[in-house]
């Protein structure tokens, strides 16, 4: 049932939103160009937050005219980032208390990202969230990535209301703009990695999912 600002479902970004994986994807574009004497920049990084991964990786192979492939990152990312998680995983601030509010609404909520499914699993589970979710949706389930708004009309579609029923949270510039994109109601929660973006369209650019503001456009209490 909708909550008193008419929100009927809740979609979440993953990246830099519910998990700290944004400020480690830096750490692994660092070391795969560290391998091939190239360094990575702020500006690169801005232009591949928010985007599939296969995007994001081709955006550095241009980037430094690199020789190598998407599939050749991609394993070496793949085999990087266990042993990072392990290390660094962590929720993000106002997480918890946030999902908790949620559920006493009854509100459903589900988690659309640009990462893959693979990895958007064993994140999840790593932080015990995935039963909290009614579905997850990711860069395989779409034909075009953020910022085309593909993945969040397809989040509205499953859960059988209109994009001006539900809440988007992201991190990203990108992110944003997909989820205005689709017409749902955008919250910008940046981190470190993206407090410079810019957010045109969004209802909100909150401090962290604890801003109270944050529950004020929900129409939800914080206790």
């Amino acid at each position: 049932m909708p909550t008193a600002t008419g929100v009927r479902a809740v979609v979440f970004d993953l990246d830099g939103l519910l998990v700290n994986t944004e400020e480690l994807y830096p750490r692994v574009g660092a070391e795969l160009l560290r391998r091939r004497g190239k360094v990575m920049t702020d500006e690169l990084l801005h232009r591949m937050m928010g985007r599939p991964a296969r995007v994001s990786l081709q955006i550095m192979i241009d980037e430094h005219a690199l020789d190598a492939t998407v599939e050749q990152l991609s394993q070496e990312t793949a085999e990087m980032f266990p042993a990072i998680l392990d290390a660094h995983l962590a929720l993000m601030p106002g997480v918890v208390e946030l999902l908790a509010a949620l559920e006493r609404a009854e509100l459903p909520k589900a988690v659309a990202t640009s990462s893959g499914i693979q990895f958007t699993r064993d994140v999840l589970e790593r932080v015990q969230l995935t039963p909290r979710f009614a579905f997850l949706l990711t860069s395989e389930d779409v034909t075009h990535g953020k910022p085309a708004p593909e993945i969040y009309e397809k989040a509205a579609a499953r859960l059988q209301i209109s994009p001006r029923d539900m809440v988007v949270f992201e991190d990203s510039h990108n992110g944003c703009r997909a989820a205005v994109a689709s017409g749902a109601i955008a919250i910008a929660v940046p981190g470190e990695h993206s407090k410079h973006h810019e957010f045109p369209g969004s209802r909100l650019v909150a401090n962290t999912l604890r801003d109270p503001r944050v529950y004020e456009v929900l129409g939800l209490s914080a206790t």
